[in-house]
């Protein structure tokens, strides 16, 4: 899947000139966590809630306690940074400027990638340098949503064999699988595992893909730990 196919358009934006009271009644009216700064059509940056959170006019803006001799005569004096964003009063003031942005065509797991790495919950979506759309966290469940509705059981059931060689096709592909170690079975639909496993995670993994085979209806997991199995 690609960012144009799952992403938010149009956009709801405000312009660097807006005001705090105008951002905040958005965040409020359409029950969303941000919005992006644009300017001629360019982001330039975003104001999500977490931005507002340290504000004076509810007491939480705090104060820079300490600053060394350094920082006072440097440009790393975090005390003015600080005093803008608690008291600013437009987008400007209060705005993240460091906007990660993908194009359209960009591969849904990159955002994902993204958010995990970034710790953000929105991505602008562009075109020719121009918002084109905006991918949320929100947007990515959806999605999920979209495709585990339309997941339905095979309307053939396969047979024993045709199971197994779907599963060990899977099973090949995954890193995880220790296919030396291991044998699958499989007897009116029940997947058998036998052999040794080398992680609690790997027998879980393993579970997981003979459950979405079509026509698997039970998972038995008989393997031995590999350090009992040496043993044995």
């Amino acid at each position: 899947m690609k960012a144009k196919e799952i992403m938010t358009a149009p956009v709801i934006t405000v312009t660097p000139d807006t005001g705090l009271q105008d951002i905040v009644a958005l965040l409020l009216e359409h029950r969303i966590s941000g919005v992006l700064v644009v300017d001629e059509g360019r982001v330039v940056g975003v104001v999500g809630d977490g931005d507002l959170l340290h504000r004076h006019e509810i007491g939480t803006d705090g104060r820079v306690a300490y600053r060394t001799w350094w920082q006072r005569l440097s440009q790393t004096d975090p005390a003015p940074v600080a005093y803008v964003k608690s008291h600013g009063g437009h987008a400007r003031d209060v705005m993240n400027h460091e906007v990660v942005s993908v194009p359209e065509d960009a591969p849904v797991a990159r955002i994902a990638a993204i958010f995990e790495a970034r710790h953000i919950r929105r991505v602008p979506v562009l075109r020719d340098g121009q918002l084109a759309g905006l991918v949320t966290r929100a947007d990515l469940v959806r999605a999920l949503a979209a495709r585990t509705a339309l997941r339905a059981p095979s309307p053939q059931r396969m047979d024993d064999e045709a199971i197994r060689v779907r599963l060990l096709e899977e099973l090949g592909r995954q890193s995880w699988w220790s296919g030396n170690w291991s044998n699958v079975f499989v007897h009116h639909g029940v997947v058998s595992y036998v052999g040794a496993f080398q992680r609690e995670a790997d027998k879980q993994a393993a579970r997981i893909a003979a459950e979405n085979i079509p026509g698997v209806c039970g998972v038995e997991d008989r393997r031995m730990p590999y350090g009992d199995w040496m043993t044995f």
